[in-house]
């Protein structure tokens, strides 16, 4: 870990003098050619009558509601001075120090699934006695190895729930820690992956229950964005999410993971780096992934821990083909079969409900973004020019910010206040078997069950020890 760092800002360095800053570029937004017509709020200053209005409603095709409700998506993104390029970018949201902004604490509820596994849900804010039981809750699923800590989390979330009369938006969220991310414990032979989707499911029927009347915008940032794009797909009309936002999706894994590995920095540096992380949350959780020496997962896991600096595909190849599931599709044959089933770009036309990614074109992790055929009225997705992989840091009022911020709240607002759900959503009905356990109509390898241990609360800055933050 510590050859890596020093290579990484070696890099860091002479990319800080050899780049050059990029041309300005006018914003790549795509839709489908026939978008979707919704029904919305009538914004404040409409007169009565205008057309297309009736009652306080007025009813507007997708592209159009965008362009007037999120108007900072169509701005161009200026990346900060001196983070010039895509490298910068990517490396000041590894090695920035954010401890010291956009603060967070959540309270941690821990849920049992079947397999006998755990996630952990951090909520936030620590007070809802003043938010109400219908307030919208910003579901977010974070990226590779990390967690409700994230930078890239607390820069959206500390806004969207801090108080309408402290400029906020007033919102709940739950952070969904993949299981081993956040400190979570492993408590089953497994772990997780880009493509499996059954802890979402999980995760949201029990937030669904806790908050029946609440409205669910999911919001994901890289790999967690494939996570919940593949959701919406899997899911069509019964999906609990109203709508999603999704930030750096990787989209195509198979095409990200060989074109990592077809250049010197991808490979050593980017794909390493991811590699490298997934090694060390393994190291973590060793005692629990072993512990039954012919068990097929905990073969593969001691297979992974005896690899040295791999790269993504390397430990993709070695564990999460293998672990990061359950049958019947894991394990797969190879690390190959894995990317390809796991893709989300395929899943687009399934989605039923509003639908935002925002990706960046020099992202250096993220090098192929679906921005032909989108048909599916609903879907929309903006390439900035420049950003890195979840970094589009640029001046703020006196501090360094996220290009992204804006839009992902207003994107919020919209979807929390504004949208009026009029189809799209038509979950499974939930019940609570004779073992205290809540299921899903039709899914019966599902469900859910809150454990006894005690809620506690959890500092939102603080990081995991060996894991880079930021991937």
């Amino acid at each position: 870990m510590g050859a890596f760092l020093s290579v990484l800002a070696l890099m860091g360095g002479i990319l800080s003098v050899s780049g050059s800053p990029p041309v300005p570029h006018p914003p790549t937004i795509v839709f489908s050619s026939k978008p979707t017509i919704l029904s919305v709020r009538k914004s404040k200053g409409k007169e009565e009558g205008e057309a297309g209005e009736e009652g306080g409603v007025e009813r507007l095709d997708y592209r159009t509601l965008l362009q007037t409700r999120v108007p900072s998506l169509f701005t161009e993104f200026k990346p900060l001075w001196r983070l010039f390029n895509a490298h910068l970018q990517t490396l000041y949201c590894v090695f920035g120090d954010f401890t010291k902004v956009d603060r967070m604490s959540y309270v941690r509820n821990y849920i049992q699934t079947p397999d006998g596994g755990t996630l952990g849900l951090d909520f936030a804010p620590i007070d809802q006695t003043s938010v109400r039981e219908d307030t919208p809750i910003v579901v977010v699923q974070h990226g590779l190895t990390g967690g409700s800590y994230e930078p890239y989390v607390r820069a959206i979330l500390s806004r969207a729930c801090a108080p309408v009369e402290k400029g906020g938006l007033g919102y709940r969220a739950v952070v969904i820690n993949f299981r081993g991310c956040a400190g979570v414990p492993v408590t089953s032979p497994r772990l997780y992956s880009a493509g499996h989707t059954d802890d979402t499911r999980n995760a949201l029927a029990f937030i669904s229950q806790q908050f029946p009347d609440a409205r669910l915008l999911g919001l994901g940032f890289s790999l967690g964005s494939n996570v919940l794009t593949r959701y919406l797909g899997e899911e069509g009309t019964e999906t609990r999410l109203h709508s999603v936002c999704a930030l750096a999706c990787p989209w195509n894994l198979q095409h990200n993971n060989h074109g990592l590995l077809n250049t010197f920095i991808g490979k050593h540096i980017y794909s390493k780096g991811m590699g490298g992380n997934l090694l060390n949350l393994l190291r973590k959780h060793e005692a629990s992934l072993t512990a039954d020496p012919t068990h097929y997962v905990c073969i593969a896991a001691k297979n992974a821990l005896a690899l040295k600096n791999p790269t993504l595909e390397q430990f993709d190849e070695a564990f999460t083909r293998i672990g990061g599931g359950p049958p019947p599709h894991f394990p797969f044959p190879s690390s190959d079969d894995y990317y390809v089933w796991g893709s989300s770009d395929k899943v687009i036309p399934n989605i039923a409900v509003p639908f935002l990614g925002i990706n960046a074109d020099d992202d250096p992790v993220v090098t192929r973004v679906p921005m032909e055929g989108v048909t599916n009225g609903l879907v929309t997705i903006r390439l900035t020019r420049g950003g890195g992989h979840l970094g589009w840091f640029t001046a703020g009022d006196g501090f360094v910010d996220r290009w992204t911020t804006r839009p992902v709240l207003e994107w919020l607002k919209l979807m929390g206040e504004d949208y009026i759900i009029e189809q799209g959503s038509n979950p499974r009905r939930m019940f609570v078997d004779e073992e205290g356990w809540l299921r899903e109509e039709g899914m019966p390898h599902l469900g859910s069950k809150e454990m006894k241990e005690k809620i506690r609360v959890v500092e939102g800055t603080g990081g995991e020890v060996g894991i880079l933050q930021g991937l």
